[in-house]
């Protein structure tokens, strides 16, 4: 391991410039670090890469899953609550269903059950690779929105389907009754655990004496707490911790200081990147391993049944997402939805298209048991299930994820007007910001703002007059004047979030950033 060093630090170099290509070519870093991983895996010397499926399962997947949940915005989910989650649960069933007929009929000594643990294996698209495409092209934000809020929780549903296919696989049967009870569980445990250990972290960061670096360590430790908490008790530790770091994500504000939140955006956000970058370049440098396990099929037939299983995995993602349509605009004469209107057929097929898959799919496929038992036979078909997943994760990204930039664009969807614009937005906020600033400034301050220079100045920069306030030094009390005023302009911002269905919570993030940023220039003029 220490002689192979200096190949992964070079390896984490080679991602920022390949990242730094994708950019500057505006192409999806996912596609180009799994074929820079491919070319590398054929340079003879190369240390074999082994993935461990642990090492994805507690090493990359909590932080991701983590750093998501702080990423994404709670009215969105909310707000498109029912199509994220028949796109996290519903459609993900409905192709490992789909999955499991298809490899029964098609692909030779495939049970349905064990076609049923490749569907589980192949059916949650990979988020990070959508998300990294749709930086290089203008969607609707409620797509985006959408892809976001699946993306948290379909990794949940298609283990959970992967844990019930290997119990099937294994055992040669499956009863009913006692997979609804442990799904259950796994819901409602991994939802449960994840809340319950985002209070704790919550109120321990509330109550103890900790410090940006302390509340920073703690936020990375916390995933890990709640997936391997979750897991000892045999629930979804995916569910965990999105449920967790959606908590925590929500009363960032009630919790942590200013530095501690400038700080942890910084950290989290490289970490992030790395962690991003090492696995899609691990799928491709894993590939010796995958082809040297195929025995008993050629690779011809092999690709054949990848290329088959990709096909059935993008036409039955396009078919639920007309589906999903079509049950919408049926539902609507019952029940209140997100938008009545209709997305038309542009939209669906949009929705279709992003279904890339990655390192989970993986992860899941490598993490199946070479024998069924400890000193039984050999598990049935695992290197051709671990080759089949490589195909698609491949295909798709390269030929979905090449090819969305120039379908979006083609299909030119409509805006659908769900907020304002951002300029519009940024100059409500301004102005909402201005007439709260000088209401509070006039209640709650107004003897101080006589004699103070600097809440005069102030009071003139949110009436217009001036541009800058410089920087001045404070006195105390003019000090904690003004950081009181600060922190009654962030609370109005997360109330206009809260209650103004008008903005977009991405706009009120970078007037809130800015706050913060001040908050802290304030905190270190002496």
């Amino acid at each position: 391991m220490i002689e192979d060093f200096p190949f992964y630090l070079s390896l984490i170099v080679a991602i920022i410039l390949l990242i730094m290509l994708a950019n500057k070519i505006k192409v999806a870093y996912p596609v180009l670090l799994v074929i820079a991983g491919l070319l590398i895996s054929f340079i003879p010397g190369i240390p074999t890469i082994k993935i461990d499926p642990e090492l994805i399962f507690i090493i990359f997947l909590p932080p991701l899953l983590y750093e998501a949940a702080w990423a994404i915005s709670w009215k969105e989910l909310w707000k498109w609550r029912r199509i994220i989650g028949s796109f996290a649960f519903v459609v993900v069933f409905l192709t490992a269903i789909t999955v499991a007929f298809v490899a029964n009929h098609f692909i030779p000594g495939f049970s349905l059950a064990l076609g049923f643990l490749l569907g589980g294996i192949v059916s949650p698209p990979d988020a990070v690779s959508a998300s990294a495409i749709l930086k290089f092209v203008k969607v609707p934000k409620r797509m985006s929105s959408i892809l976001e809020g699946e993306s948290l929780l379909n990794d949940a549903s298609s283990l959970i389907i992967f844990r019930f296919a290997m119990v099937a696989v294994a055992t040669g049967q499956f009863i009913w009754q006692d997979a609804v009870l442990s799904f259950s569980w796994m819901l409602v445990g991994g939802i449960g655990i994840g809340l319950l250990l985002g209070y704790v972290f919550m109120k321990s960061q509330k109550i103890l004496p900790t410090d940006a670096n302390m509340d920073t360590i703690l936020t990375i430790v916390a995933p890990y707490v709640m997936y391997i908490a979750a897991e000892e008790v045999h629930s979804s530790g995916v569910l965990a911790v999105v449920s967790g770091g959606l908590l925590l994500s929500n009363n960032r504000f009630s919790f942590l200081g200013t530095s501690s939140r400038l700080r942890g955006v910084n950290v989290w956000e490289s970490l992030a990147f790395v962690l991003n970058g090492l696995v899609f370049v691990l799928i491709g440098l894993d590939l010796p391993e995958i082809t040297s396990g195929i025995e008993g099929v050629s690779l011809s037939s092999a690709i054949g049944y990848g290329l088959l299983i990709t096909v059935v995995l993008i036409v039955v993602r396009i078919l639920s997402a007309y589906g999903a349509v079509i049950v919408t605009l049926v539902a609507r004469n019952f029940i209140s939805v997100a938008d009545t209107r209709s997305p038309g057929f542009k939209a669906p097929i949009m929705m279709g298209w992003t279904g890339m898959r990655g390192v989970v799919s993986l992860a899941a496929a490598l993490s199946i048991p070479t024998h069924l038992y400890a000193g039984g036979p050999a598990f049935p078909q695992r290197n051709l299930v671990l080759f089949i997943t490589f195909v698609v994760i491949l295909t798709t990204l390269v030929v979905q994820g090449l090819t969305l930039p120039y379908l979006i664009k083609k299909l030119n969807l409509p805006s659908f007007n769900d907020y304002l614009s951002d300029e519009d937005a940024d100059n409500e906020i301004k102005r909402g910001i201005a007439r709260h600033t000088l209401n509070h400034i006039k209640e709650n301050h107004n003897i101080l703002f006589e004699r103070s220079h600097f809440l005069q100045q102030i009071h003139e920069k949110w009436q217009g007059k001036i541009d800058e306030d410089g920087d001045i030094q404070l006195s105390p009390e003019v000090r904690e004047a003004y950081l009181d005023i600060l922190n009654a302009q962030r609370m109005w911002l997360i109330e206009q979030n809260h209650n103004n269905t008008d903005l977009n919570e991405d706009v009120i993030r970078k007037h809130l950033m800015k706050i913060d940023l001040e908050e802290e220039r304030v905190r270190l003029v002496h």
